[in-house]
């Protein structure tokens, strides 16, 4: 007669509120918004004919993810659940098999829901990877500084949104993650017996998919973050590019003019009488105007303003004001290993004998 246990009880009632959570924030956005405008994809948006075949590649690509990950799940899944079955006696072999699906389909519709979500994330925030890579790709295309605001606002504006409508997944998922894998830390440590893959497995099958879960969450957050933050860098060196380029062109002007100046100023103190037509000679260059000048410093004031307001907002995916980004992973990694060294000090005691 199969028993279902206490901690097989843990591991369920996680994985149903890590599912829940994951079901009803994806699905209220789903309805609120409409696919496309979820995925940032809408045609009225002006994007979806220039990036279709780009798009249509990363969603196949987040589409494969969720297989590579889903399929070893349920196999290691499976083959625990199989080799439980060898050891525990049943009346019949349909009795055995009704067991072994009971077990399997549940565990299966509770990892895919999670695990979807976290794809989906992950698609969302790739989708805009690919516009961030193009608006570096605009820097070497355009010198105007309106449209590159405008085209950084327009992309500020999608990371917020996307940051709003995922903070309440991402944080109620991370707590659900944390707090099953400290009960799994409490049962495995309270255990006195060996741990094998008849009592143990259940846990390591679950806990990979919690794990891998929140994995693609940060990783997806960590590096749209890590490229909006990055364009201040590249926006930094084509102000720097422009700056030198145009001071250098304007220096060697301004050298040739007062050489030509000063070779006409030495050849009228020798006396030598100059026709009309000879003041008109493709030699003469004039010097550069006021408003020459005032054109240059505009150009440079409105980029120097430029990168200055994309080194004070660089942009990311926010939970609540707190940018998901490298330095966030490793106060959330100390956070964690402060916690998990704490509870192994309360729980693991050894004998001095």
């Amino acid at each position: 007669m199969y028993q279902i246990k206490a901690f097989e009880l843990d591991i369920v009632a996680s994985q149903a509120c890590l599912a829940a959570v994951s079901l009803l924030c994806i699905s209220h956005n789903l309805r609120k918004y409409g696919i496309r405008k979820f995925l940032f994809v809408d045609r009225f948006n002006g994007q979806m004919s220039r990036f279709h075949d780009v798009y249509v590649k990363q969603i196949l690509a987040s589409l494969r993810l969720l297989v590579y990950w889903a399929l070893p799940c349920v196999a290691l899944k499976t083959a625990r659940e199989v080799i439980r079955m060898l050891y525990v006696n049943h009346e019949s072999w349909w009795q055995s098999v009704a067991i072994l699906l009971a077990l399997i389909i549940p565990w299966t519709y509770l990892s895919l829901i999670s695990l979807s979500a976290s794809v989906l994330f992950h698609m969302v925030c790739n989708l805009q990877v690919i516009h961030f890579d193009d608006y570096g790709k605009l820097l070497e295309r355009e010198s105007d500084v309106l449209v590159f605001m405008e085209e950084h606002i327009r992309l500020r504006y999608h990371l917020s949104k996307i940051s709003h409508r995922f903070r309440i997944y991402l944080l109620l998922g991370f707590f659900v993650v944390t707090a099953s894998q400290f009960v799994t830390l409490l049962r495995t440590t309270a255990y006195s017996g060996i741990i094998t893959i008849i009592n143990g497995g259940h846990f390591a099958v679950s806990t990979i998919v919690q794990v891998v879960g929140i994995i693609i969450c940060l990783h997806a957050a960590t590096k749209i973050s890590h490229r909006a933050q990055g364009i201040a860098s590249l926006a930094s060196r084509w102000h720097a590019l422009l700056t030198c380029s145009s001071t250098d062109s304007l220096h060697n002007r301004v050298s040739n003019n007062v050489g030509n100046l000063e070779a006409a100023i030495n050849l009228d103190s020798m006396e030598i009488n100059y026709s009309e037509s000879d003041l008109d000679s493709s030699d003469y260059v004039p010097i550069p105007t006021n408003a020459q000048l005032a054109s240059y410093m505009s150009s440079y004031h409105k980029r120097q303003a430029f990168v200055t307001y994309l080194q004070t907002n660089p942009g990311g995916i926010t939970i609540f004001g707190w940018t998901v980004d490298r330095a966030l992973l490793n106060t959330l990694f100390f956070i964690e290993l402060s916690l998990v060294t704490f509870l192994l000090g309360k729980t693991v005691v050894f004998n001095s004998n």
